[in-house]
C-alpha cells in the first residue's frame, strides 16, 4: 500500500475531512504504512498538499485524490474528491509549516511580483503625460504588434485630435491601431464620454486601445464590450503593470532564475 493509498482509507471513514496530522495518527494507529523517513507527519502533509485540487505549484501532481474542506484553528482539513462535503467558505490562512517549501517560494514570488507592480505604477505616475504615451507605444510594440520595432509613433500633442499614438502592422502602413493614454490617479475613472470620444476621431481605423493608470466605469466597460463598428480594447492600471512585467518593459533582471526540481520516480522504477 502506498501513501496516498492509506491516505485514502483513512478519509473514507472521514468525510468531514481531517488534518494532515490527524490522517498520519490513523495511519499509524491502523498500522497501514511503515514511514522510513525521519518525518513521517511532514511526509503525509506534502503527500496530501501535492494530490489536492485546491493547491497548485510546480512539484504538484497532476492527479488529484483530495480537497480542502474546511479548517481546524489555521489547519487545512482534507477529504476525499468524491467526498460530498461541500468546501467552507473560510479564508485560508496557512500555518507555514503546513506549506511545502516550493509554495513558500511561490507565494513569496507572488508577494515580489505585486511589490513590483506597485512600483511600476509609482514610477509612472512621476512622470509626465507623454512619457506615458510613449510607454503604451513602447508596450505594445514589446507585446508583438507591428511589424518591427520601429513600427509605433507617439502623435500626443495639443492637435493630435484625441489619438496618442499608432502602431502600424504592415509596411504600407495599410492596417493602423490607434492608442489613447489617460494618466489618471486612482478614483479618476474613465467614463463612457472618453470612450465615445476616442471612437470619433479613431474615423477609418477599426482597431483602438485604450490604456489608463486608473479603472473604467462599468458604462465604459460595458459601451467597450458592445462596441460594434470598432474593435476597442481596455487596459486599466493593473492590467497595464502586469503586462509591463509579463514582457519585462520598465523592468530588468536582478538574478539568475530559480530552478525547481522534483525527484524522477522513473529513475528509480
Amino acid at each position: 500500500m502506498t501513501i496516498v493509498e492509506a491516505i485514502s482509507v483513512i478519509l473514507t471513514a472521514a468525510p468531514a475531512g481531517l488534518t494532515s496530522r490527524e490522517i498520519y495518527g490513523k495511519i499509524v494507529e491502523h498500522n497501514l504504512y511503515e514511514f522510513p523517513a525521519e518525518n513521517p507527519p511532514a511526509v503525509v502533509n506534502s503527500m496530501i498538499r501535492r494530490h489536492c485540487v485546491d493547491l497548485n505549484f510546480p512539484t504538484s501532481s497532476p492527479k488529484k485524490h483530495f480537497k480542502i474542506v474546511g479548517y481546524q484553528g489555521k489547519r487545512p482539513k482534507y477529504a476525499l474528491v468524491e467526498s460530498n462535503v461541500e468546501k467552507t467558505d473560510e479564508v485560508k490562512n496557512l500555518n507555514p509549516h503546513e506549506l511545502l517549501p516550493e509554495e513558500i517560494i511561490q507565494e513569496a514570488y507572488k508577494k515580489h511580483i505585486d511589490f513590483l507592480r506597485d512600483s511600476l505604477k509609482d514610477a509612472i505616475m512621476k512622470n509626465d503625460p507623454a512619457f506615458f504615451e510613449q510607454l503604451i507605444v513602447d508596450l505594445l510594440i514589446a507585446m508583438g504588434y507591428g511589424y518591427d520595432k520601429d513600427s509605433g509613433i507617439v502623435v500626443g500633442g495639443s492637435h493630435d485630435g484625441g489619438i496618442d499614438g499608432i502602431i502600424f502592422e504592415d509596411k504600407l502602413e495599410l492596417d493602423k491601431i490607434y492608442l489613447q493614454a489617460k494618466k489618471y490617479k486612482t478614483g479618476n475613472t474613465v467614463c463612457r464620454k472618453d470612450l465615445q470620444a476616442f471612437v470619433g476621431a479613431m474615423q477609418n481605423v477599426h482597431k483602438g486601445v485604450f490604456i489608463t493608470t486608473s479603472t473604467f466605469t462599468k458604462e465604459a466597460i460595458s459601451y467597450a464590450k458592445n462596441q460594434q463598428q470598432k474593435s476597442l480594447k481596455l487596459i486599466d492600471g493593473a492590467m497595464l503593470t502586469d503586462l509591463m512585467v509579463r514582457h519585462e518593459l520598465g523592468v530588468v533582471k536582478t538574478a539568475k532564475p530559480l530552478v525547481i526540481y522534483k525527484v524522477d520516480q522513473s529513475y528509480f522504477g
